[in-house]
């Protein structure tokens, strides 16, 4: 490394990756940076290097001196030891000493008194949080929450029925045919430690998974517009039980909450689902079978009129991006709950279920969350198909749908449909309404018009054109026109 290229690092100021040190005496201090990196990543540690980046300088002796110090941080101090790389830079105030500390292999690296270190921004953070622990345990491989065992459960909690329907599917042979007891044969294939069932085997085949792990569940909300925050909702539900019951009760919540559409059909077949069932299956099943059973958070499914958000606890494993998982690649957090769920849920491993759903339905966003420990899967709902088919409905659907919407359409809604004529603005709404607050006119008027398939977007695969209008639909025409008459 050059002079010009120290201070151009030195002039980026300190981050995650970037510490300034003056000097260092202390050894157990030391240390804890040399940690901090090893389990956040890495970094580099500039000694001789003042607060605000200027160059303090050290001489000859300051650098054996902190050579000696270093070496014996990285090694007596930091558990277990770190092997750092060190470069004297000269410059005309001294010399540098740049340590580069890698990323490192054997999580989580522990000072001399046994404390955990992590860097938070450019300072570092003692981790004293027993989820944050197990999550770090859980990286390096010393621990997994699939199996641990679920403390006062026994073989009397196993749905002994599905289990034992279970291992003669997967082995080809009864339990009855083997010399083991049950608690042995749960033992053997990783469900549970020969006196209580793991987290695996509870989940799996468990009576009532609820009573012992309530986090554990799914909360599914469907809302009429597009904002969490929104007060009302159109259908709630907590759905519980092993991960085959979370699954089914998940994907009914979803089937009856989003549109059926014809495609090409005809009108008397029951239509298809808008977003490919395929996908909606995979995202689910990656959601329950990956997510992070250290973290005592639910898994959430949101439904908005524009879209489906599946939010799983857990942020990606630290050697996994967004564009690895897009592209098949796996890091298996729970392995031995994997194993046996593709017996169980149709899942398939291999890393294929995110490209399985990317093939069947691109519109996904895929979403790391770091800071909030979280994946979400993003699906964007086709406006086009759902709104194209209200259209389609005859006059008798149409009468029945307006006898059964008229009661839930608002005030503001039925001031809309009486002010529409042909393509208009959402400029051109809100003047004729003589409305000053946008989102007021979003979230009151034009969202629940859209909801209920009074109205239609003129643009509906590009919604926030500029170009866009609205107009009524077949239904919107016929529900005024019913009004009137009234």
């Amino acid at each position: 490394m050059t002079e010009a290229d120290l201070l151009h690092q030195l002039a980026q100021g300190e981050d995650s990756r970037r510490q300034f040190k003056r000097d260092a005496t202390n050894a157990d201090a030391l240390a804890a940076e040399l940690a901090a990196f090893s389990n956040s990543g890495g970094g580099t540690l500039f000694i001789g290097v003042n607060d605000d980046g200027s160059v303090a300088g050290l001489d000859a002796a300051a650098v054996r001196r902190l050579n000696q110090l270093l070496g014996n941080a990285a090694s007596q101090h930091v558990r277990p030891p770190v092997h750092p790389l060190t470069e004297n830079v000269a410059t005309a105030n001294g010399i540098v000493m740049v340590v580069s500390v890698p990323d490192g292999l054997s999580k989580p690296y522990l000072d001399a008194l046994g404390r955990l270190w992590v860097k938070q921004g450019a300072d570092k953070r003692h981790v004293t949080s027993r989820e944050e622990m197990q999550r770090m345990f859980q990286r390096s491989g010393l621990v997994r929450a699939d199996l641990v065992p679920v403390a006062g459960t026994s073989v009397a909690d196993l749905d002994e029925k599905a289990f034992r329907a279970y291992f003669e599917r997967r082995y080809g042979r009864g339990i009855e045919n083997t010399v083991a007891t049950l608690d042995q044969v749960l033992q053997n294939i990783g469900l549970g430690d020969g006196w209580e069932l793991n987290l695996s085997g509870l989940m799996l085949f468990g009576r009532n998974p609820l009573r012992w792990c309530p986090a554990f569940t799914i909360k599914a909300v469907a809302f009429p517009g597009t904002v969490i925050w929104d007060t009302r909702y159109l259908d709630s539900e907590d759905i519980s039980g092993t991960l085959a019951e979370q699954f089914k009760g998940a994907f009914a919540f979803l089937k009856r909450n989003l549109h059926h559409v014809q495609r090409g059909q005809g009108f008397n077949s029951p239509g298809k689902l808008e977003i490919p069932e395929a996908a909606l299956e995979e995202l689910l099943v990656n959601a329950l079978v990956h997510r992070d059973y250290f973290t005592s958070a639910s898994i959430r499914i949101l439904v908005f009129t524009d879209r489906v958000e599946i939010i799983s606890p857990g942020h990606l494993p630290d050697s996994l991006s967004v564009e690895d998982v897009r592209q098949g690649k796996t890091n298996r957090r729970n392995p031995t709950l994997t194993e046996h769920a593709f017996r169980v849920l149709p899942y398939r491993g291999l890393g294929s279920g995110i490209p399985r759903a990317l093939e069947e339905w691109p519109r996904i966003d895929l979403v790391d969350d770091v800071r909030g420990n979280q994946f979400s899967a993003v699906v964007h709902r086709p406006e086009a198909e759902w709104a194209s088919a209200t259209d389609q409905v005859t006059d008798q659907v149409t009468d029945q749908v307006t006898d059964q919407v008229t009661d839930q359409v608002t005030q503001e809604v039925l001031r809309l449909l009486s002010v529409m004529q042909g393509d208009m603005s959402r400029a051109e709404i809100q003047d004729v309404l003589e409305l000053k607050h946008l989102p007021h006119l979003r979230e009151a008027y034009l969202n629940p018009a859209l909801d209920r398939g009074l109205i239609e977007m003129t643009l509906p695969d590009k919604p926030r054109s500029r170009l866009q209008k609205y107009r009524l639909t077949a239904a919107g025409r016929q529900w005024l026109q019913s009004r009137q008459k009234d």
